[in-house]
């Protein structure tokens, strides 16, 4: 493998870099997925749901603040301001949770598209080599020739890998995060339907006394 490497060129060595940085966040957010899976609470979205259905709104903020669930936390920070700012509540604590989900996309990203393009430049670097020994002797240029084009192929071949590597995590995130915002806008509107369902029952009933 080192002499594979070594054979790819100087370009192999940035290519090394970004590789490591590739590998070093994907681990991080298999660790950061992984733990917030075992963070989830099944049951949070219908436990604030039934407080605030009976007006225990104050708990029900508590409650979704002090949970371990993201969701919950997003409830909870808007039932805090349930009567002044509810939705822009909502949408900031959503903002911040959802931030932690795009930690170390912009690595990926770029790895994506950066290999290839490096790999590309190993090729172009490679070919110059190849042809630029084409005055040399007859026994000599043959096998100049060959190991430049396979300094070329080397290095294209790790840039596509890379960018292979890379790019199914970072798709992967983004679908994660596009369900945990479908899940947050749910519960959200489930939550604002029952504070506008007992807003409505109380103003009838102040009416009627």
């Amino acid at each position: 493998m080192l002499q594979i490497f070594m054979k790819g060129g100087p370009i192999m060595w940035p290519l090394l870099l970004l590789s490591i940085l590739t590998m070093a966040v994907i681990l991080e957010r298999v660790y950061f997925l992984m733990k917030e899976k075992f963070s989830r609470e099944k049951d949070i979205v219908q436990t604030i749901s039934q407080l605030v259905a009976a007006g225990e709104i104050e708990r029900a903020a508590i409650i979704g603040q002090r949970s371990r669930d993201m969701v919950g936390r997003v409830l909870g920070e808007g039932l805090e301001n349930a009567d002044t700012c509810y939705e822009e509540a909502i949408s900031s604590q959503a903002e911040r949770e959802l931030d932690r989900y795009s930690q170390g996309v912009s690595i990926l990203d770029t790895a994506v598209t950066l290999a290839p393009l490096l790999g590309l430049l190993g090729t172009v670097t490679g070919m110059i080599r190849s042809f630029g020994l084409l005055g040399a002797s007859e026994l000599e240029a043959p096998v100049a020739i060959t190991g430049g084009i396979a300094e070329a192929l080397i290095a294209t071949g790790f840039g596509l890998t890379i960018a292979i590597i890379a790019l199914l995590p970072l798709n992967a995130l983004h679908a994660m995060k596009d369900t945990i915002t479908r899940e947050i806008e749910d519960a959200a509107s489930r939550i604002e339907i029952l504070l506008k369902s007992r807003s409505g029952n109380v103003s009838r009933q102040s009416r009627a006394a």
